[in-house]
């Protein structure tokens, strides 16, 4: 069996997202001080941007680097659409809704991310 694909504790605090393999793996951390460790398929349901280069808002959710899409990053689900497409950033209101629609159906892929010693491991 394959070693599981890993990354040190201490590349990622709260607040940020790495790329492990085809995996962008992130730390929500939580109001109590925990770690909240994730991992989803690395490519975003609008325009294939590098979510391991996006951010985690304040819900906890990773957003899109290029055009702002946000991710449940328990279920893969966007839980809002682009804003924007292409190099243009602003308001796109159909196009945003039909983008959102789609991609409840092609969610991210989930993977279990979880402490292991002084490593977050990927199962």
């Amino acid at each position: 069996m394959a070693e599981p694909d890993r990354l040190p504790a201490a590349e990622l605090p709260p607040g940020t997202v790495r790329r492990v393999g085809d995996w962008a793996v992130g730390n929500r951390g939580s109001n109590d001080g925990e770690d909240r460790y994730f991992a989803v398929s690395r490519r975003c349901r609008h325009q294939l941007a590098d979510l391991a280069e996006g951010s985690i808002d304040a819900e906890g959710c990773l957003v899109c680097p290029w055009h702002q899409s946000r991710y449940d990053v328990r279920t893969g689900e966007m839980v809002e659409g682009p804003r924007g497409f292409l190099g243009y950033h602003g308001p796109t209101p159909g196009y945003t809704q039909l983008v959102a629609a789609y991609s409840r159906i092609l969610r991210l892929r989930v993977r279990r991310a979880t402490r292991a010693g002084d490593d977050v491991v990927l199962e």
